[in-house]
């Protein structure tokens, strides 16, 4: 468990959910929130992910979304993707602006950070992951390409998991006036969960430490 390597002892999830309750201490609880925003495809693709969520490499299964977050009263979106392997988030781009080129972006930097990976992609219908562009990107990188059915959330239920959480464990605690506010707090959590963020399903690493023990 991720609690043995701070305090150094063996400690059962059971017996610390049993202290919590004695000393009224709770932990933040995230509400979902399923939204699907319709729109008419240019392109689309069969649910080839098809919720098999599990992959057996880095760089197999891919999930990417985007997500509206407020700064004062602006809004701001960031784009994500995450390999399934480990549930790291491979690359992330927050704009000011959800359009094609943010999603571009998020892919390029993917590429990037992974070169010459081959990973299924999988997508909702969005009009960015719809469009020819997209599409061209991810034959020219010979990726597949994997969209989930219409208002189907669960489809990409990882994303949607990572959404909740770092809305739950950082967005929702602070309050933004600025663009800059807001980038330095999503920069600061997900580089907490890609290397601190002990988890329980990979054997208590965080999932850069899952990655590395892999690679």
């Amino acid at each position: 468990m991720s609690m043995n390597r701070i305090f150094k002892e063996p400690l059962n999830h059971k017996r610390i959910l049993r202290l919590m309750k004695r000393a009224n201490l709770l932990s933040i609880i995230r509400r979902k929130k399923r939204r699907y925003k319709y729109s008419s495809p240019l392109h689309t693709a069969e649910n080839v992910l098809n919720r098999e969520f599990q992959a057996d490499r880095p760089n197999e299964k891919w999930v990417t979304d985007v997500t509206e977050m407020k700064y004062g009263n602006r809004k701001a979106y960031l784009s994500a993707i995450m390999d399934l392997h480990d549930g790291s988030v491979i690359s992330y781009v927050l704009g000011k602006s959800n359009n094609n080129d943010l999603v571009f972006k998020t892919l390029r930097k993917a590429l990037k950070a992974a070169p010459n990976s081959k990973a299924l992609i999988h997508s909702d219908r969005g009009f960015q992951y719809t469009s020819r562009h997209f599409k061209r990107m991810v034959d020219k990188a010979k990726m597949k390409q994997s969209m989930s059915r219409v208002g189907r959330c669960i489809d990409k239920g990882p994303m949607e998991s990572f959404w909740g959480k770092l809305k739950c464990e950082k967005y929702r605690l602070g309050s933004y006036q600025s663009f800059e506010e807001l980038q330095k707090d999503i920069y600061d959590y997900i580089q907490f969960y890609n290397h601190d963020r002990y988890q329980e399903k990979l054997n208590g690493l965080s999932p850069c430490e899952y990655r590395a023990k892999a690679a």
